[in-house]
């Protein structure tokens, strides 16, 4: 792909924008109060649309650039973005370059502030899961004249770089496996999917392969708050209360699918001949469960290393600078709960 042309913006170009002189930009920015309400209004929405970040750092560098590289994840509270961070550390451990993380909690509001604030610091580039984001986001990213690597999914219009995989894709294909392995009376259980767009992805794509093959999704829950196991026993003895005929229950991710086999498993289900079972992830920290969970692995350590490899590659300045599209393929386990033939 070809180098991307955007170029820093600076004061001026947000003056020009605002119909303000350079020196009001800056005592706007700096929170200088001798400015009107209706300045101060048009100079901030100047900066806003143009996606403008202050910088903290001029004049303090030569190169107006720190050895930072931000990595804006939605959490670290389960067992997917640890893998990432492995990944991106295990690179940037061997360049100069070290990595600053900050939580959005899956909100587009949390992302503009966090984004803004790191974006401040000039850092020399950024890895921001997902390719979802605010106008604002977007604004600041395409114009902060550093390399950017959107990472985890590859279903959309990337920014820059981007590097993960098809979520669609991925429940097309488990969904495929399981209509494959004769099951036919499914439901689904995963997270409120507004701002969880992967969960979203793979959702779609699960019941678009379904419908493909005429079946009709049974039965579905959705829940918010973290993935857990006692989520994944509630909200399984809730389903088979309500559809005691389902043979397959997908999760959309490993924890509340853990949590479903250890419930089937007390009740003395057969499986996975009298039900079946399948999360999402990979995550190892179940492998000592009593049955191994089918599953999908989401290549989250090679993410976070593909995108580190990426910044360090391009770090150095424009003439590096070049869009790159990584897109991974996950890998299907069958484990002890998904029958093959």
């Amino acid at each position: 792909m070809s180098s991307p042309d955007d170029h820093p913006l600076t004061l001026r170009d947000v003056s020009e924008a605002a119909g303000v002189s350079e020196m009001t930009v800056s005592r706007v920015l700096r929170n200088k109060r001798d400015v009107s309400e209706a300045t101060r209004a048009r100079v901030l929405e100047a900066a806003r649309r143009l996606g403008y970040v202050p910088n903290k750092i001029a004049g303090a560098l030569a190169s107006q650039r720190v050895n930072l590289v931000a990595v804006i994840i939605p959490s670290m509270s389960n067992m997917v973005f640890p893998e990432v961070m492995t990944g991106i550390t295990g690179v940037l451990e061997e360049t100069g370059l070290q990595p600053v993380v900050g939580l959005t909690g899956y909100r587009p509001e949390k992302e503009e502030k966090v984004l803004y604030e790191m974006l401040s610091w000039r850092p020399a580039g950024v890895i921001i899961a997902g390719l979802e984001h605010s106008d604002a986001s977007r604004a600041m990213l395409r114009a902060s004249g550093i390399p950017v690597v959107e990472i985890m999914d590859v279903d959309g219009t990337p920014i820059d770089s981007v590097v993960g995989i098809s979520h669609r894709r991925a429940g097309q294909q488990m969904a495929q496996a399981i209509i494959h392995a004769g099951y036919r009376r499914i439901g689904f259980m995963g997270t409120k999917m507004p701002l969880d767009h992967r969960a979203r992805k793979r959702f779609e794509g699960f019941t678009e392969a379904l419908a493909k093959a005429g079946i009709e999704m049974a039965d579905h829950e959705f829940y918010s708050g973290g993935s857990a196991l006692a989520k994944g026993r509630e909200m399984t003895a809730e389903m088979l209360r309500r559809t005691p005929d389902l043979d397959f229950l997908y999760y959309s991710n490993d924890m509340i699918g853990a949590g479903g086999l250890l419930y089937l498993i007390e009740q003395g289900v057969d499986i996975p001949n009298q039900v079946g079972l399948a999360g999402f992830n990979g995550v190892e920290l179940l492998d000592g469960l009593p049955r191994r969970l089918a599953t999908m692995d989401a290549c989250r350590l090679e993410i976070g290393r593909r995108a580190a490899e990426i910044i360090a590659a391009q770090a150095p300045g424009p003439e590096a600078r070049e869009r790159v599209r990584v897109a991974l393929e996950p890998r299907l386990e069958p484990g002890d709960t998904l029958r093959v033939r």
